[in-house]
């Protein structure tokens, strides 16, 4: 089994730590375990709840006209963090890869396409600055332009191939801030 971010010599470590304390084992077993059979997509923006809707879908104090679109729900968790979208998200559910066969179909396009006619004033593109994201970012573009709605695109404060999971929150904070028309 692999696991994103974890390297050979790390997966070693973790292996022979957790065989010496069989009690983490379990307790790290049983909490993925009850996690995958709580938590689910939000219906309204994709992220993952344990509730009918997401905490944030939920906030009545949020601006309902502005959605964030991110990639996976990870990056929602990222971007809250730096304390500056106090609108909605949008989940992707992953970018475009014709390498690894993920089209349009396979991310949540439509969805957002319906979200956007139905009231919203602006979109923040926030997808990775990776060549796949950037890609993902023009299709979601081109795809809102018959809705009117404002498109912007955070701001390059975010090192190119990186992600957004990685970047600290003063980074997150002027790439927000300086974000532009797509």
């Amino acid at each position: 089994m692999k696991l994103p971010g974890i390297g050979r010599k790390t997966a070693q470590r973790i292996a022979f730590y957790l065989l010496k304390q069989p009690d983490v084992a379990r307790e790290m077993a049983d909490s993925i375990i009850e996690a995958s059979s709580k938590l689910r997509p939000c219906p309204v923006c994709f992220s993952l709840t344990e509730e009918e809707r997401c905490e944030i879908c939920s906030d009545p104090t949020r601006d309902q006209s502005l959605v964030c679109v991110v990639e996976e729900p990870a990056d929602v968790l990222t971007l809250e963090q730096s304390g500056q979208h106090r609108g909605f998200y949008h989940v992707l559910g992953g970018i475009l890869s014709p390498i690894d066969n993920i089209g349009p179909d396979d991310l949540r396009v439509k969805e957002l396409v319906a979200r956007a006619a139905a009231g919203v004033r602006e979109v923040i593109i926030a997808t990775n600055p990776t060549t796949e994201g950037e890609a993902t970012a023009i299709y979601v573009a081109e795809q809102l332009k018959a809705t009117g709605v404002r498109v912007t695109r955070i701001a390059r404060g975010l090192p190119v191939g990186s992600d957004l999971d990685l970047a600290d929150t003063e980074t997150i904070l002027r790439a927000l801030e300086g974000r532009r028309e797509l």
